[in-house]
């Protein structure tokens, strides 16, 4: 079973990105759980989307203690209470411009630096940045398919469908090339 973490602040689409990811590995044919935390129920308060994908019914009924990923939309986050619920094997997508050298004071972990910012201002999405922070983790993960995420993302996208798919493709393809996925 694999089971992740995405952690955001209110209002940066976290939820969203969790709810995306777990249609996605649905569509994939797998059974999917999925749950939210609220920290306060206000915008820029810390909210947690978690997950688990699994290809066999899911009858764990509790909060994910280890997730294999984690997907964190601000930097300013990724402190040490949040890596609780990490080891050397998950696999940590972090929204940020700084480098990987960065993290390093952290502890041993697979930290993986993704600029979604620059991502989705080249993708004319403005501050949005969850299709591309999608795009890096799915890569990363190697699951779900990366066609069904991008068909998820454009069937659900509000607006500037073509935008949000250009924008989970184009940092897809950076992670691949820069961190080569596991």
């Amino acid at each position: 079973m694999r089971e992740i973490l995405i952690l955001g602040r209110g209002g940066q689409g976290a939820q969203t990105a969790g709810n995306l990811l777990a249609r996605a590995f649905f569509e994939q044919g797998q059974y999917v759980q999925t749950f939210a935390t609220y920290g306060g129920a206000r915008r820029g308060t810390p909210v947690v989307s978690s997950l688990r994908a699994d290809d066999k019914p899911i009858r764990v009924r509790s909060n994910i203690e280890l997730a294999s990923g984690l997907l964190c939309f601000d930097d300013s986050l990724l402190d040490a209470n949040f890596l609780r619920s990490a080891n050397k094997d998950s696999i940590i997508v972090v929204n940020t411009s700084k480098p990987h050298a960065a993290f390093a004071g952290l502890g041993d972990f697979r930290i993986v630096p993704v600029d979604g910012k620059a991502i989705a201002r080249r993708n004319d999405m403005g501050k949005v940045v969850n299709s591309a922070l999608l795009g890096a983790f799915v890569a990363m993960l190697k699951q779900p398919d990366f066609e069904i995420m991008c068909d998820v993302i454009k069937e659900t996208a509000p607006a500037k469908k073509s935008e949000n798919v250009a924008s989970c493709k184009d940092a897809y393809d950076a992670t691949l090339k820069n961190f080569g996925g596991v």
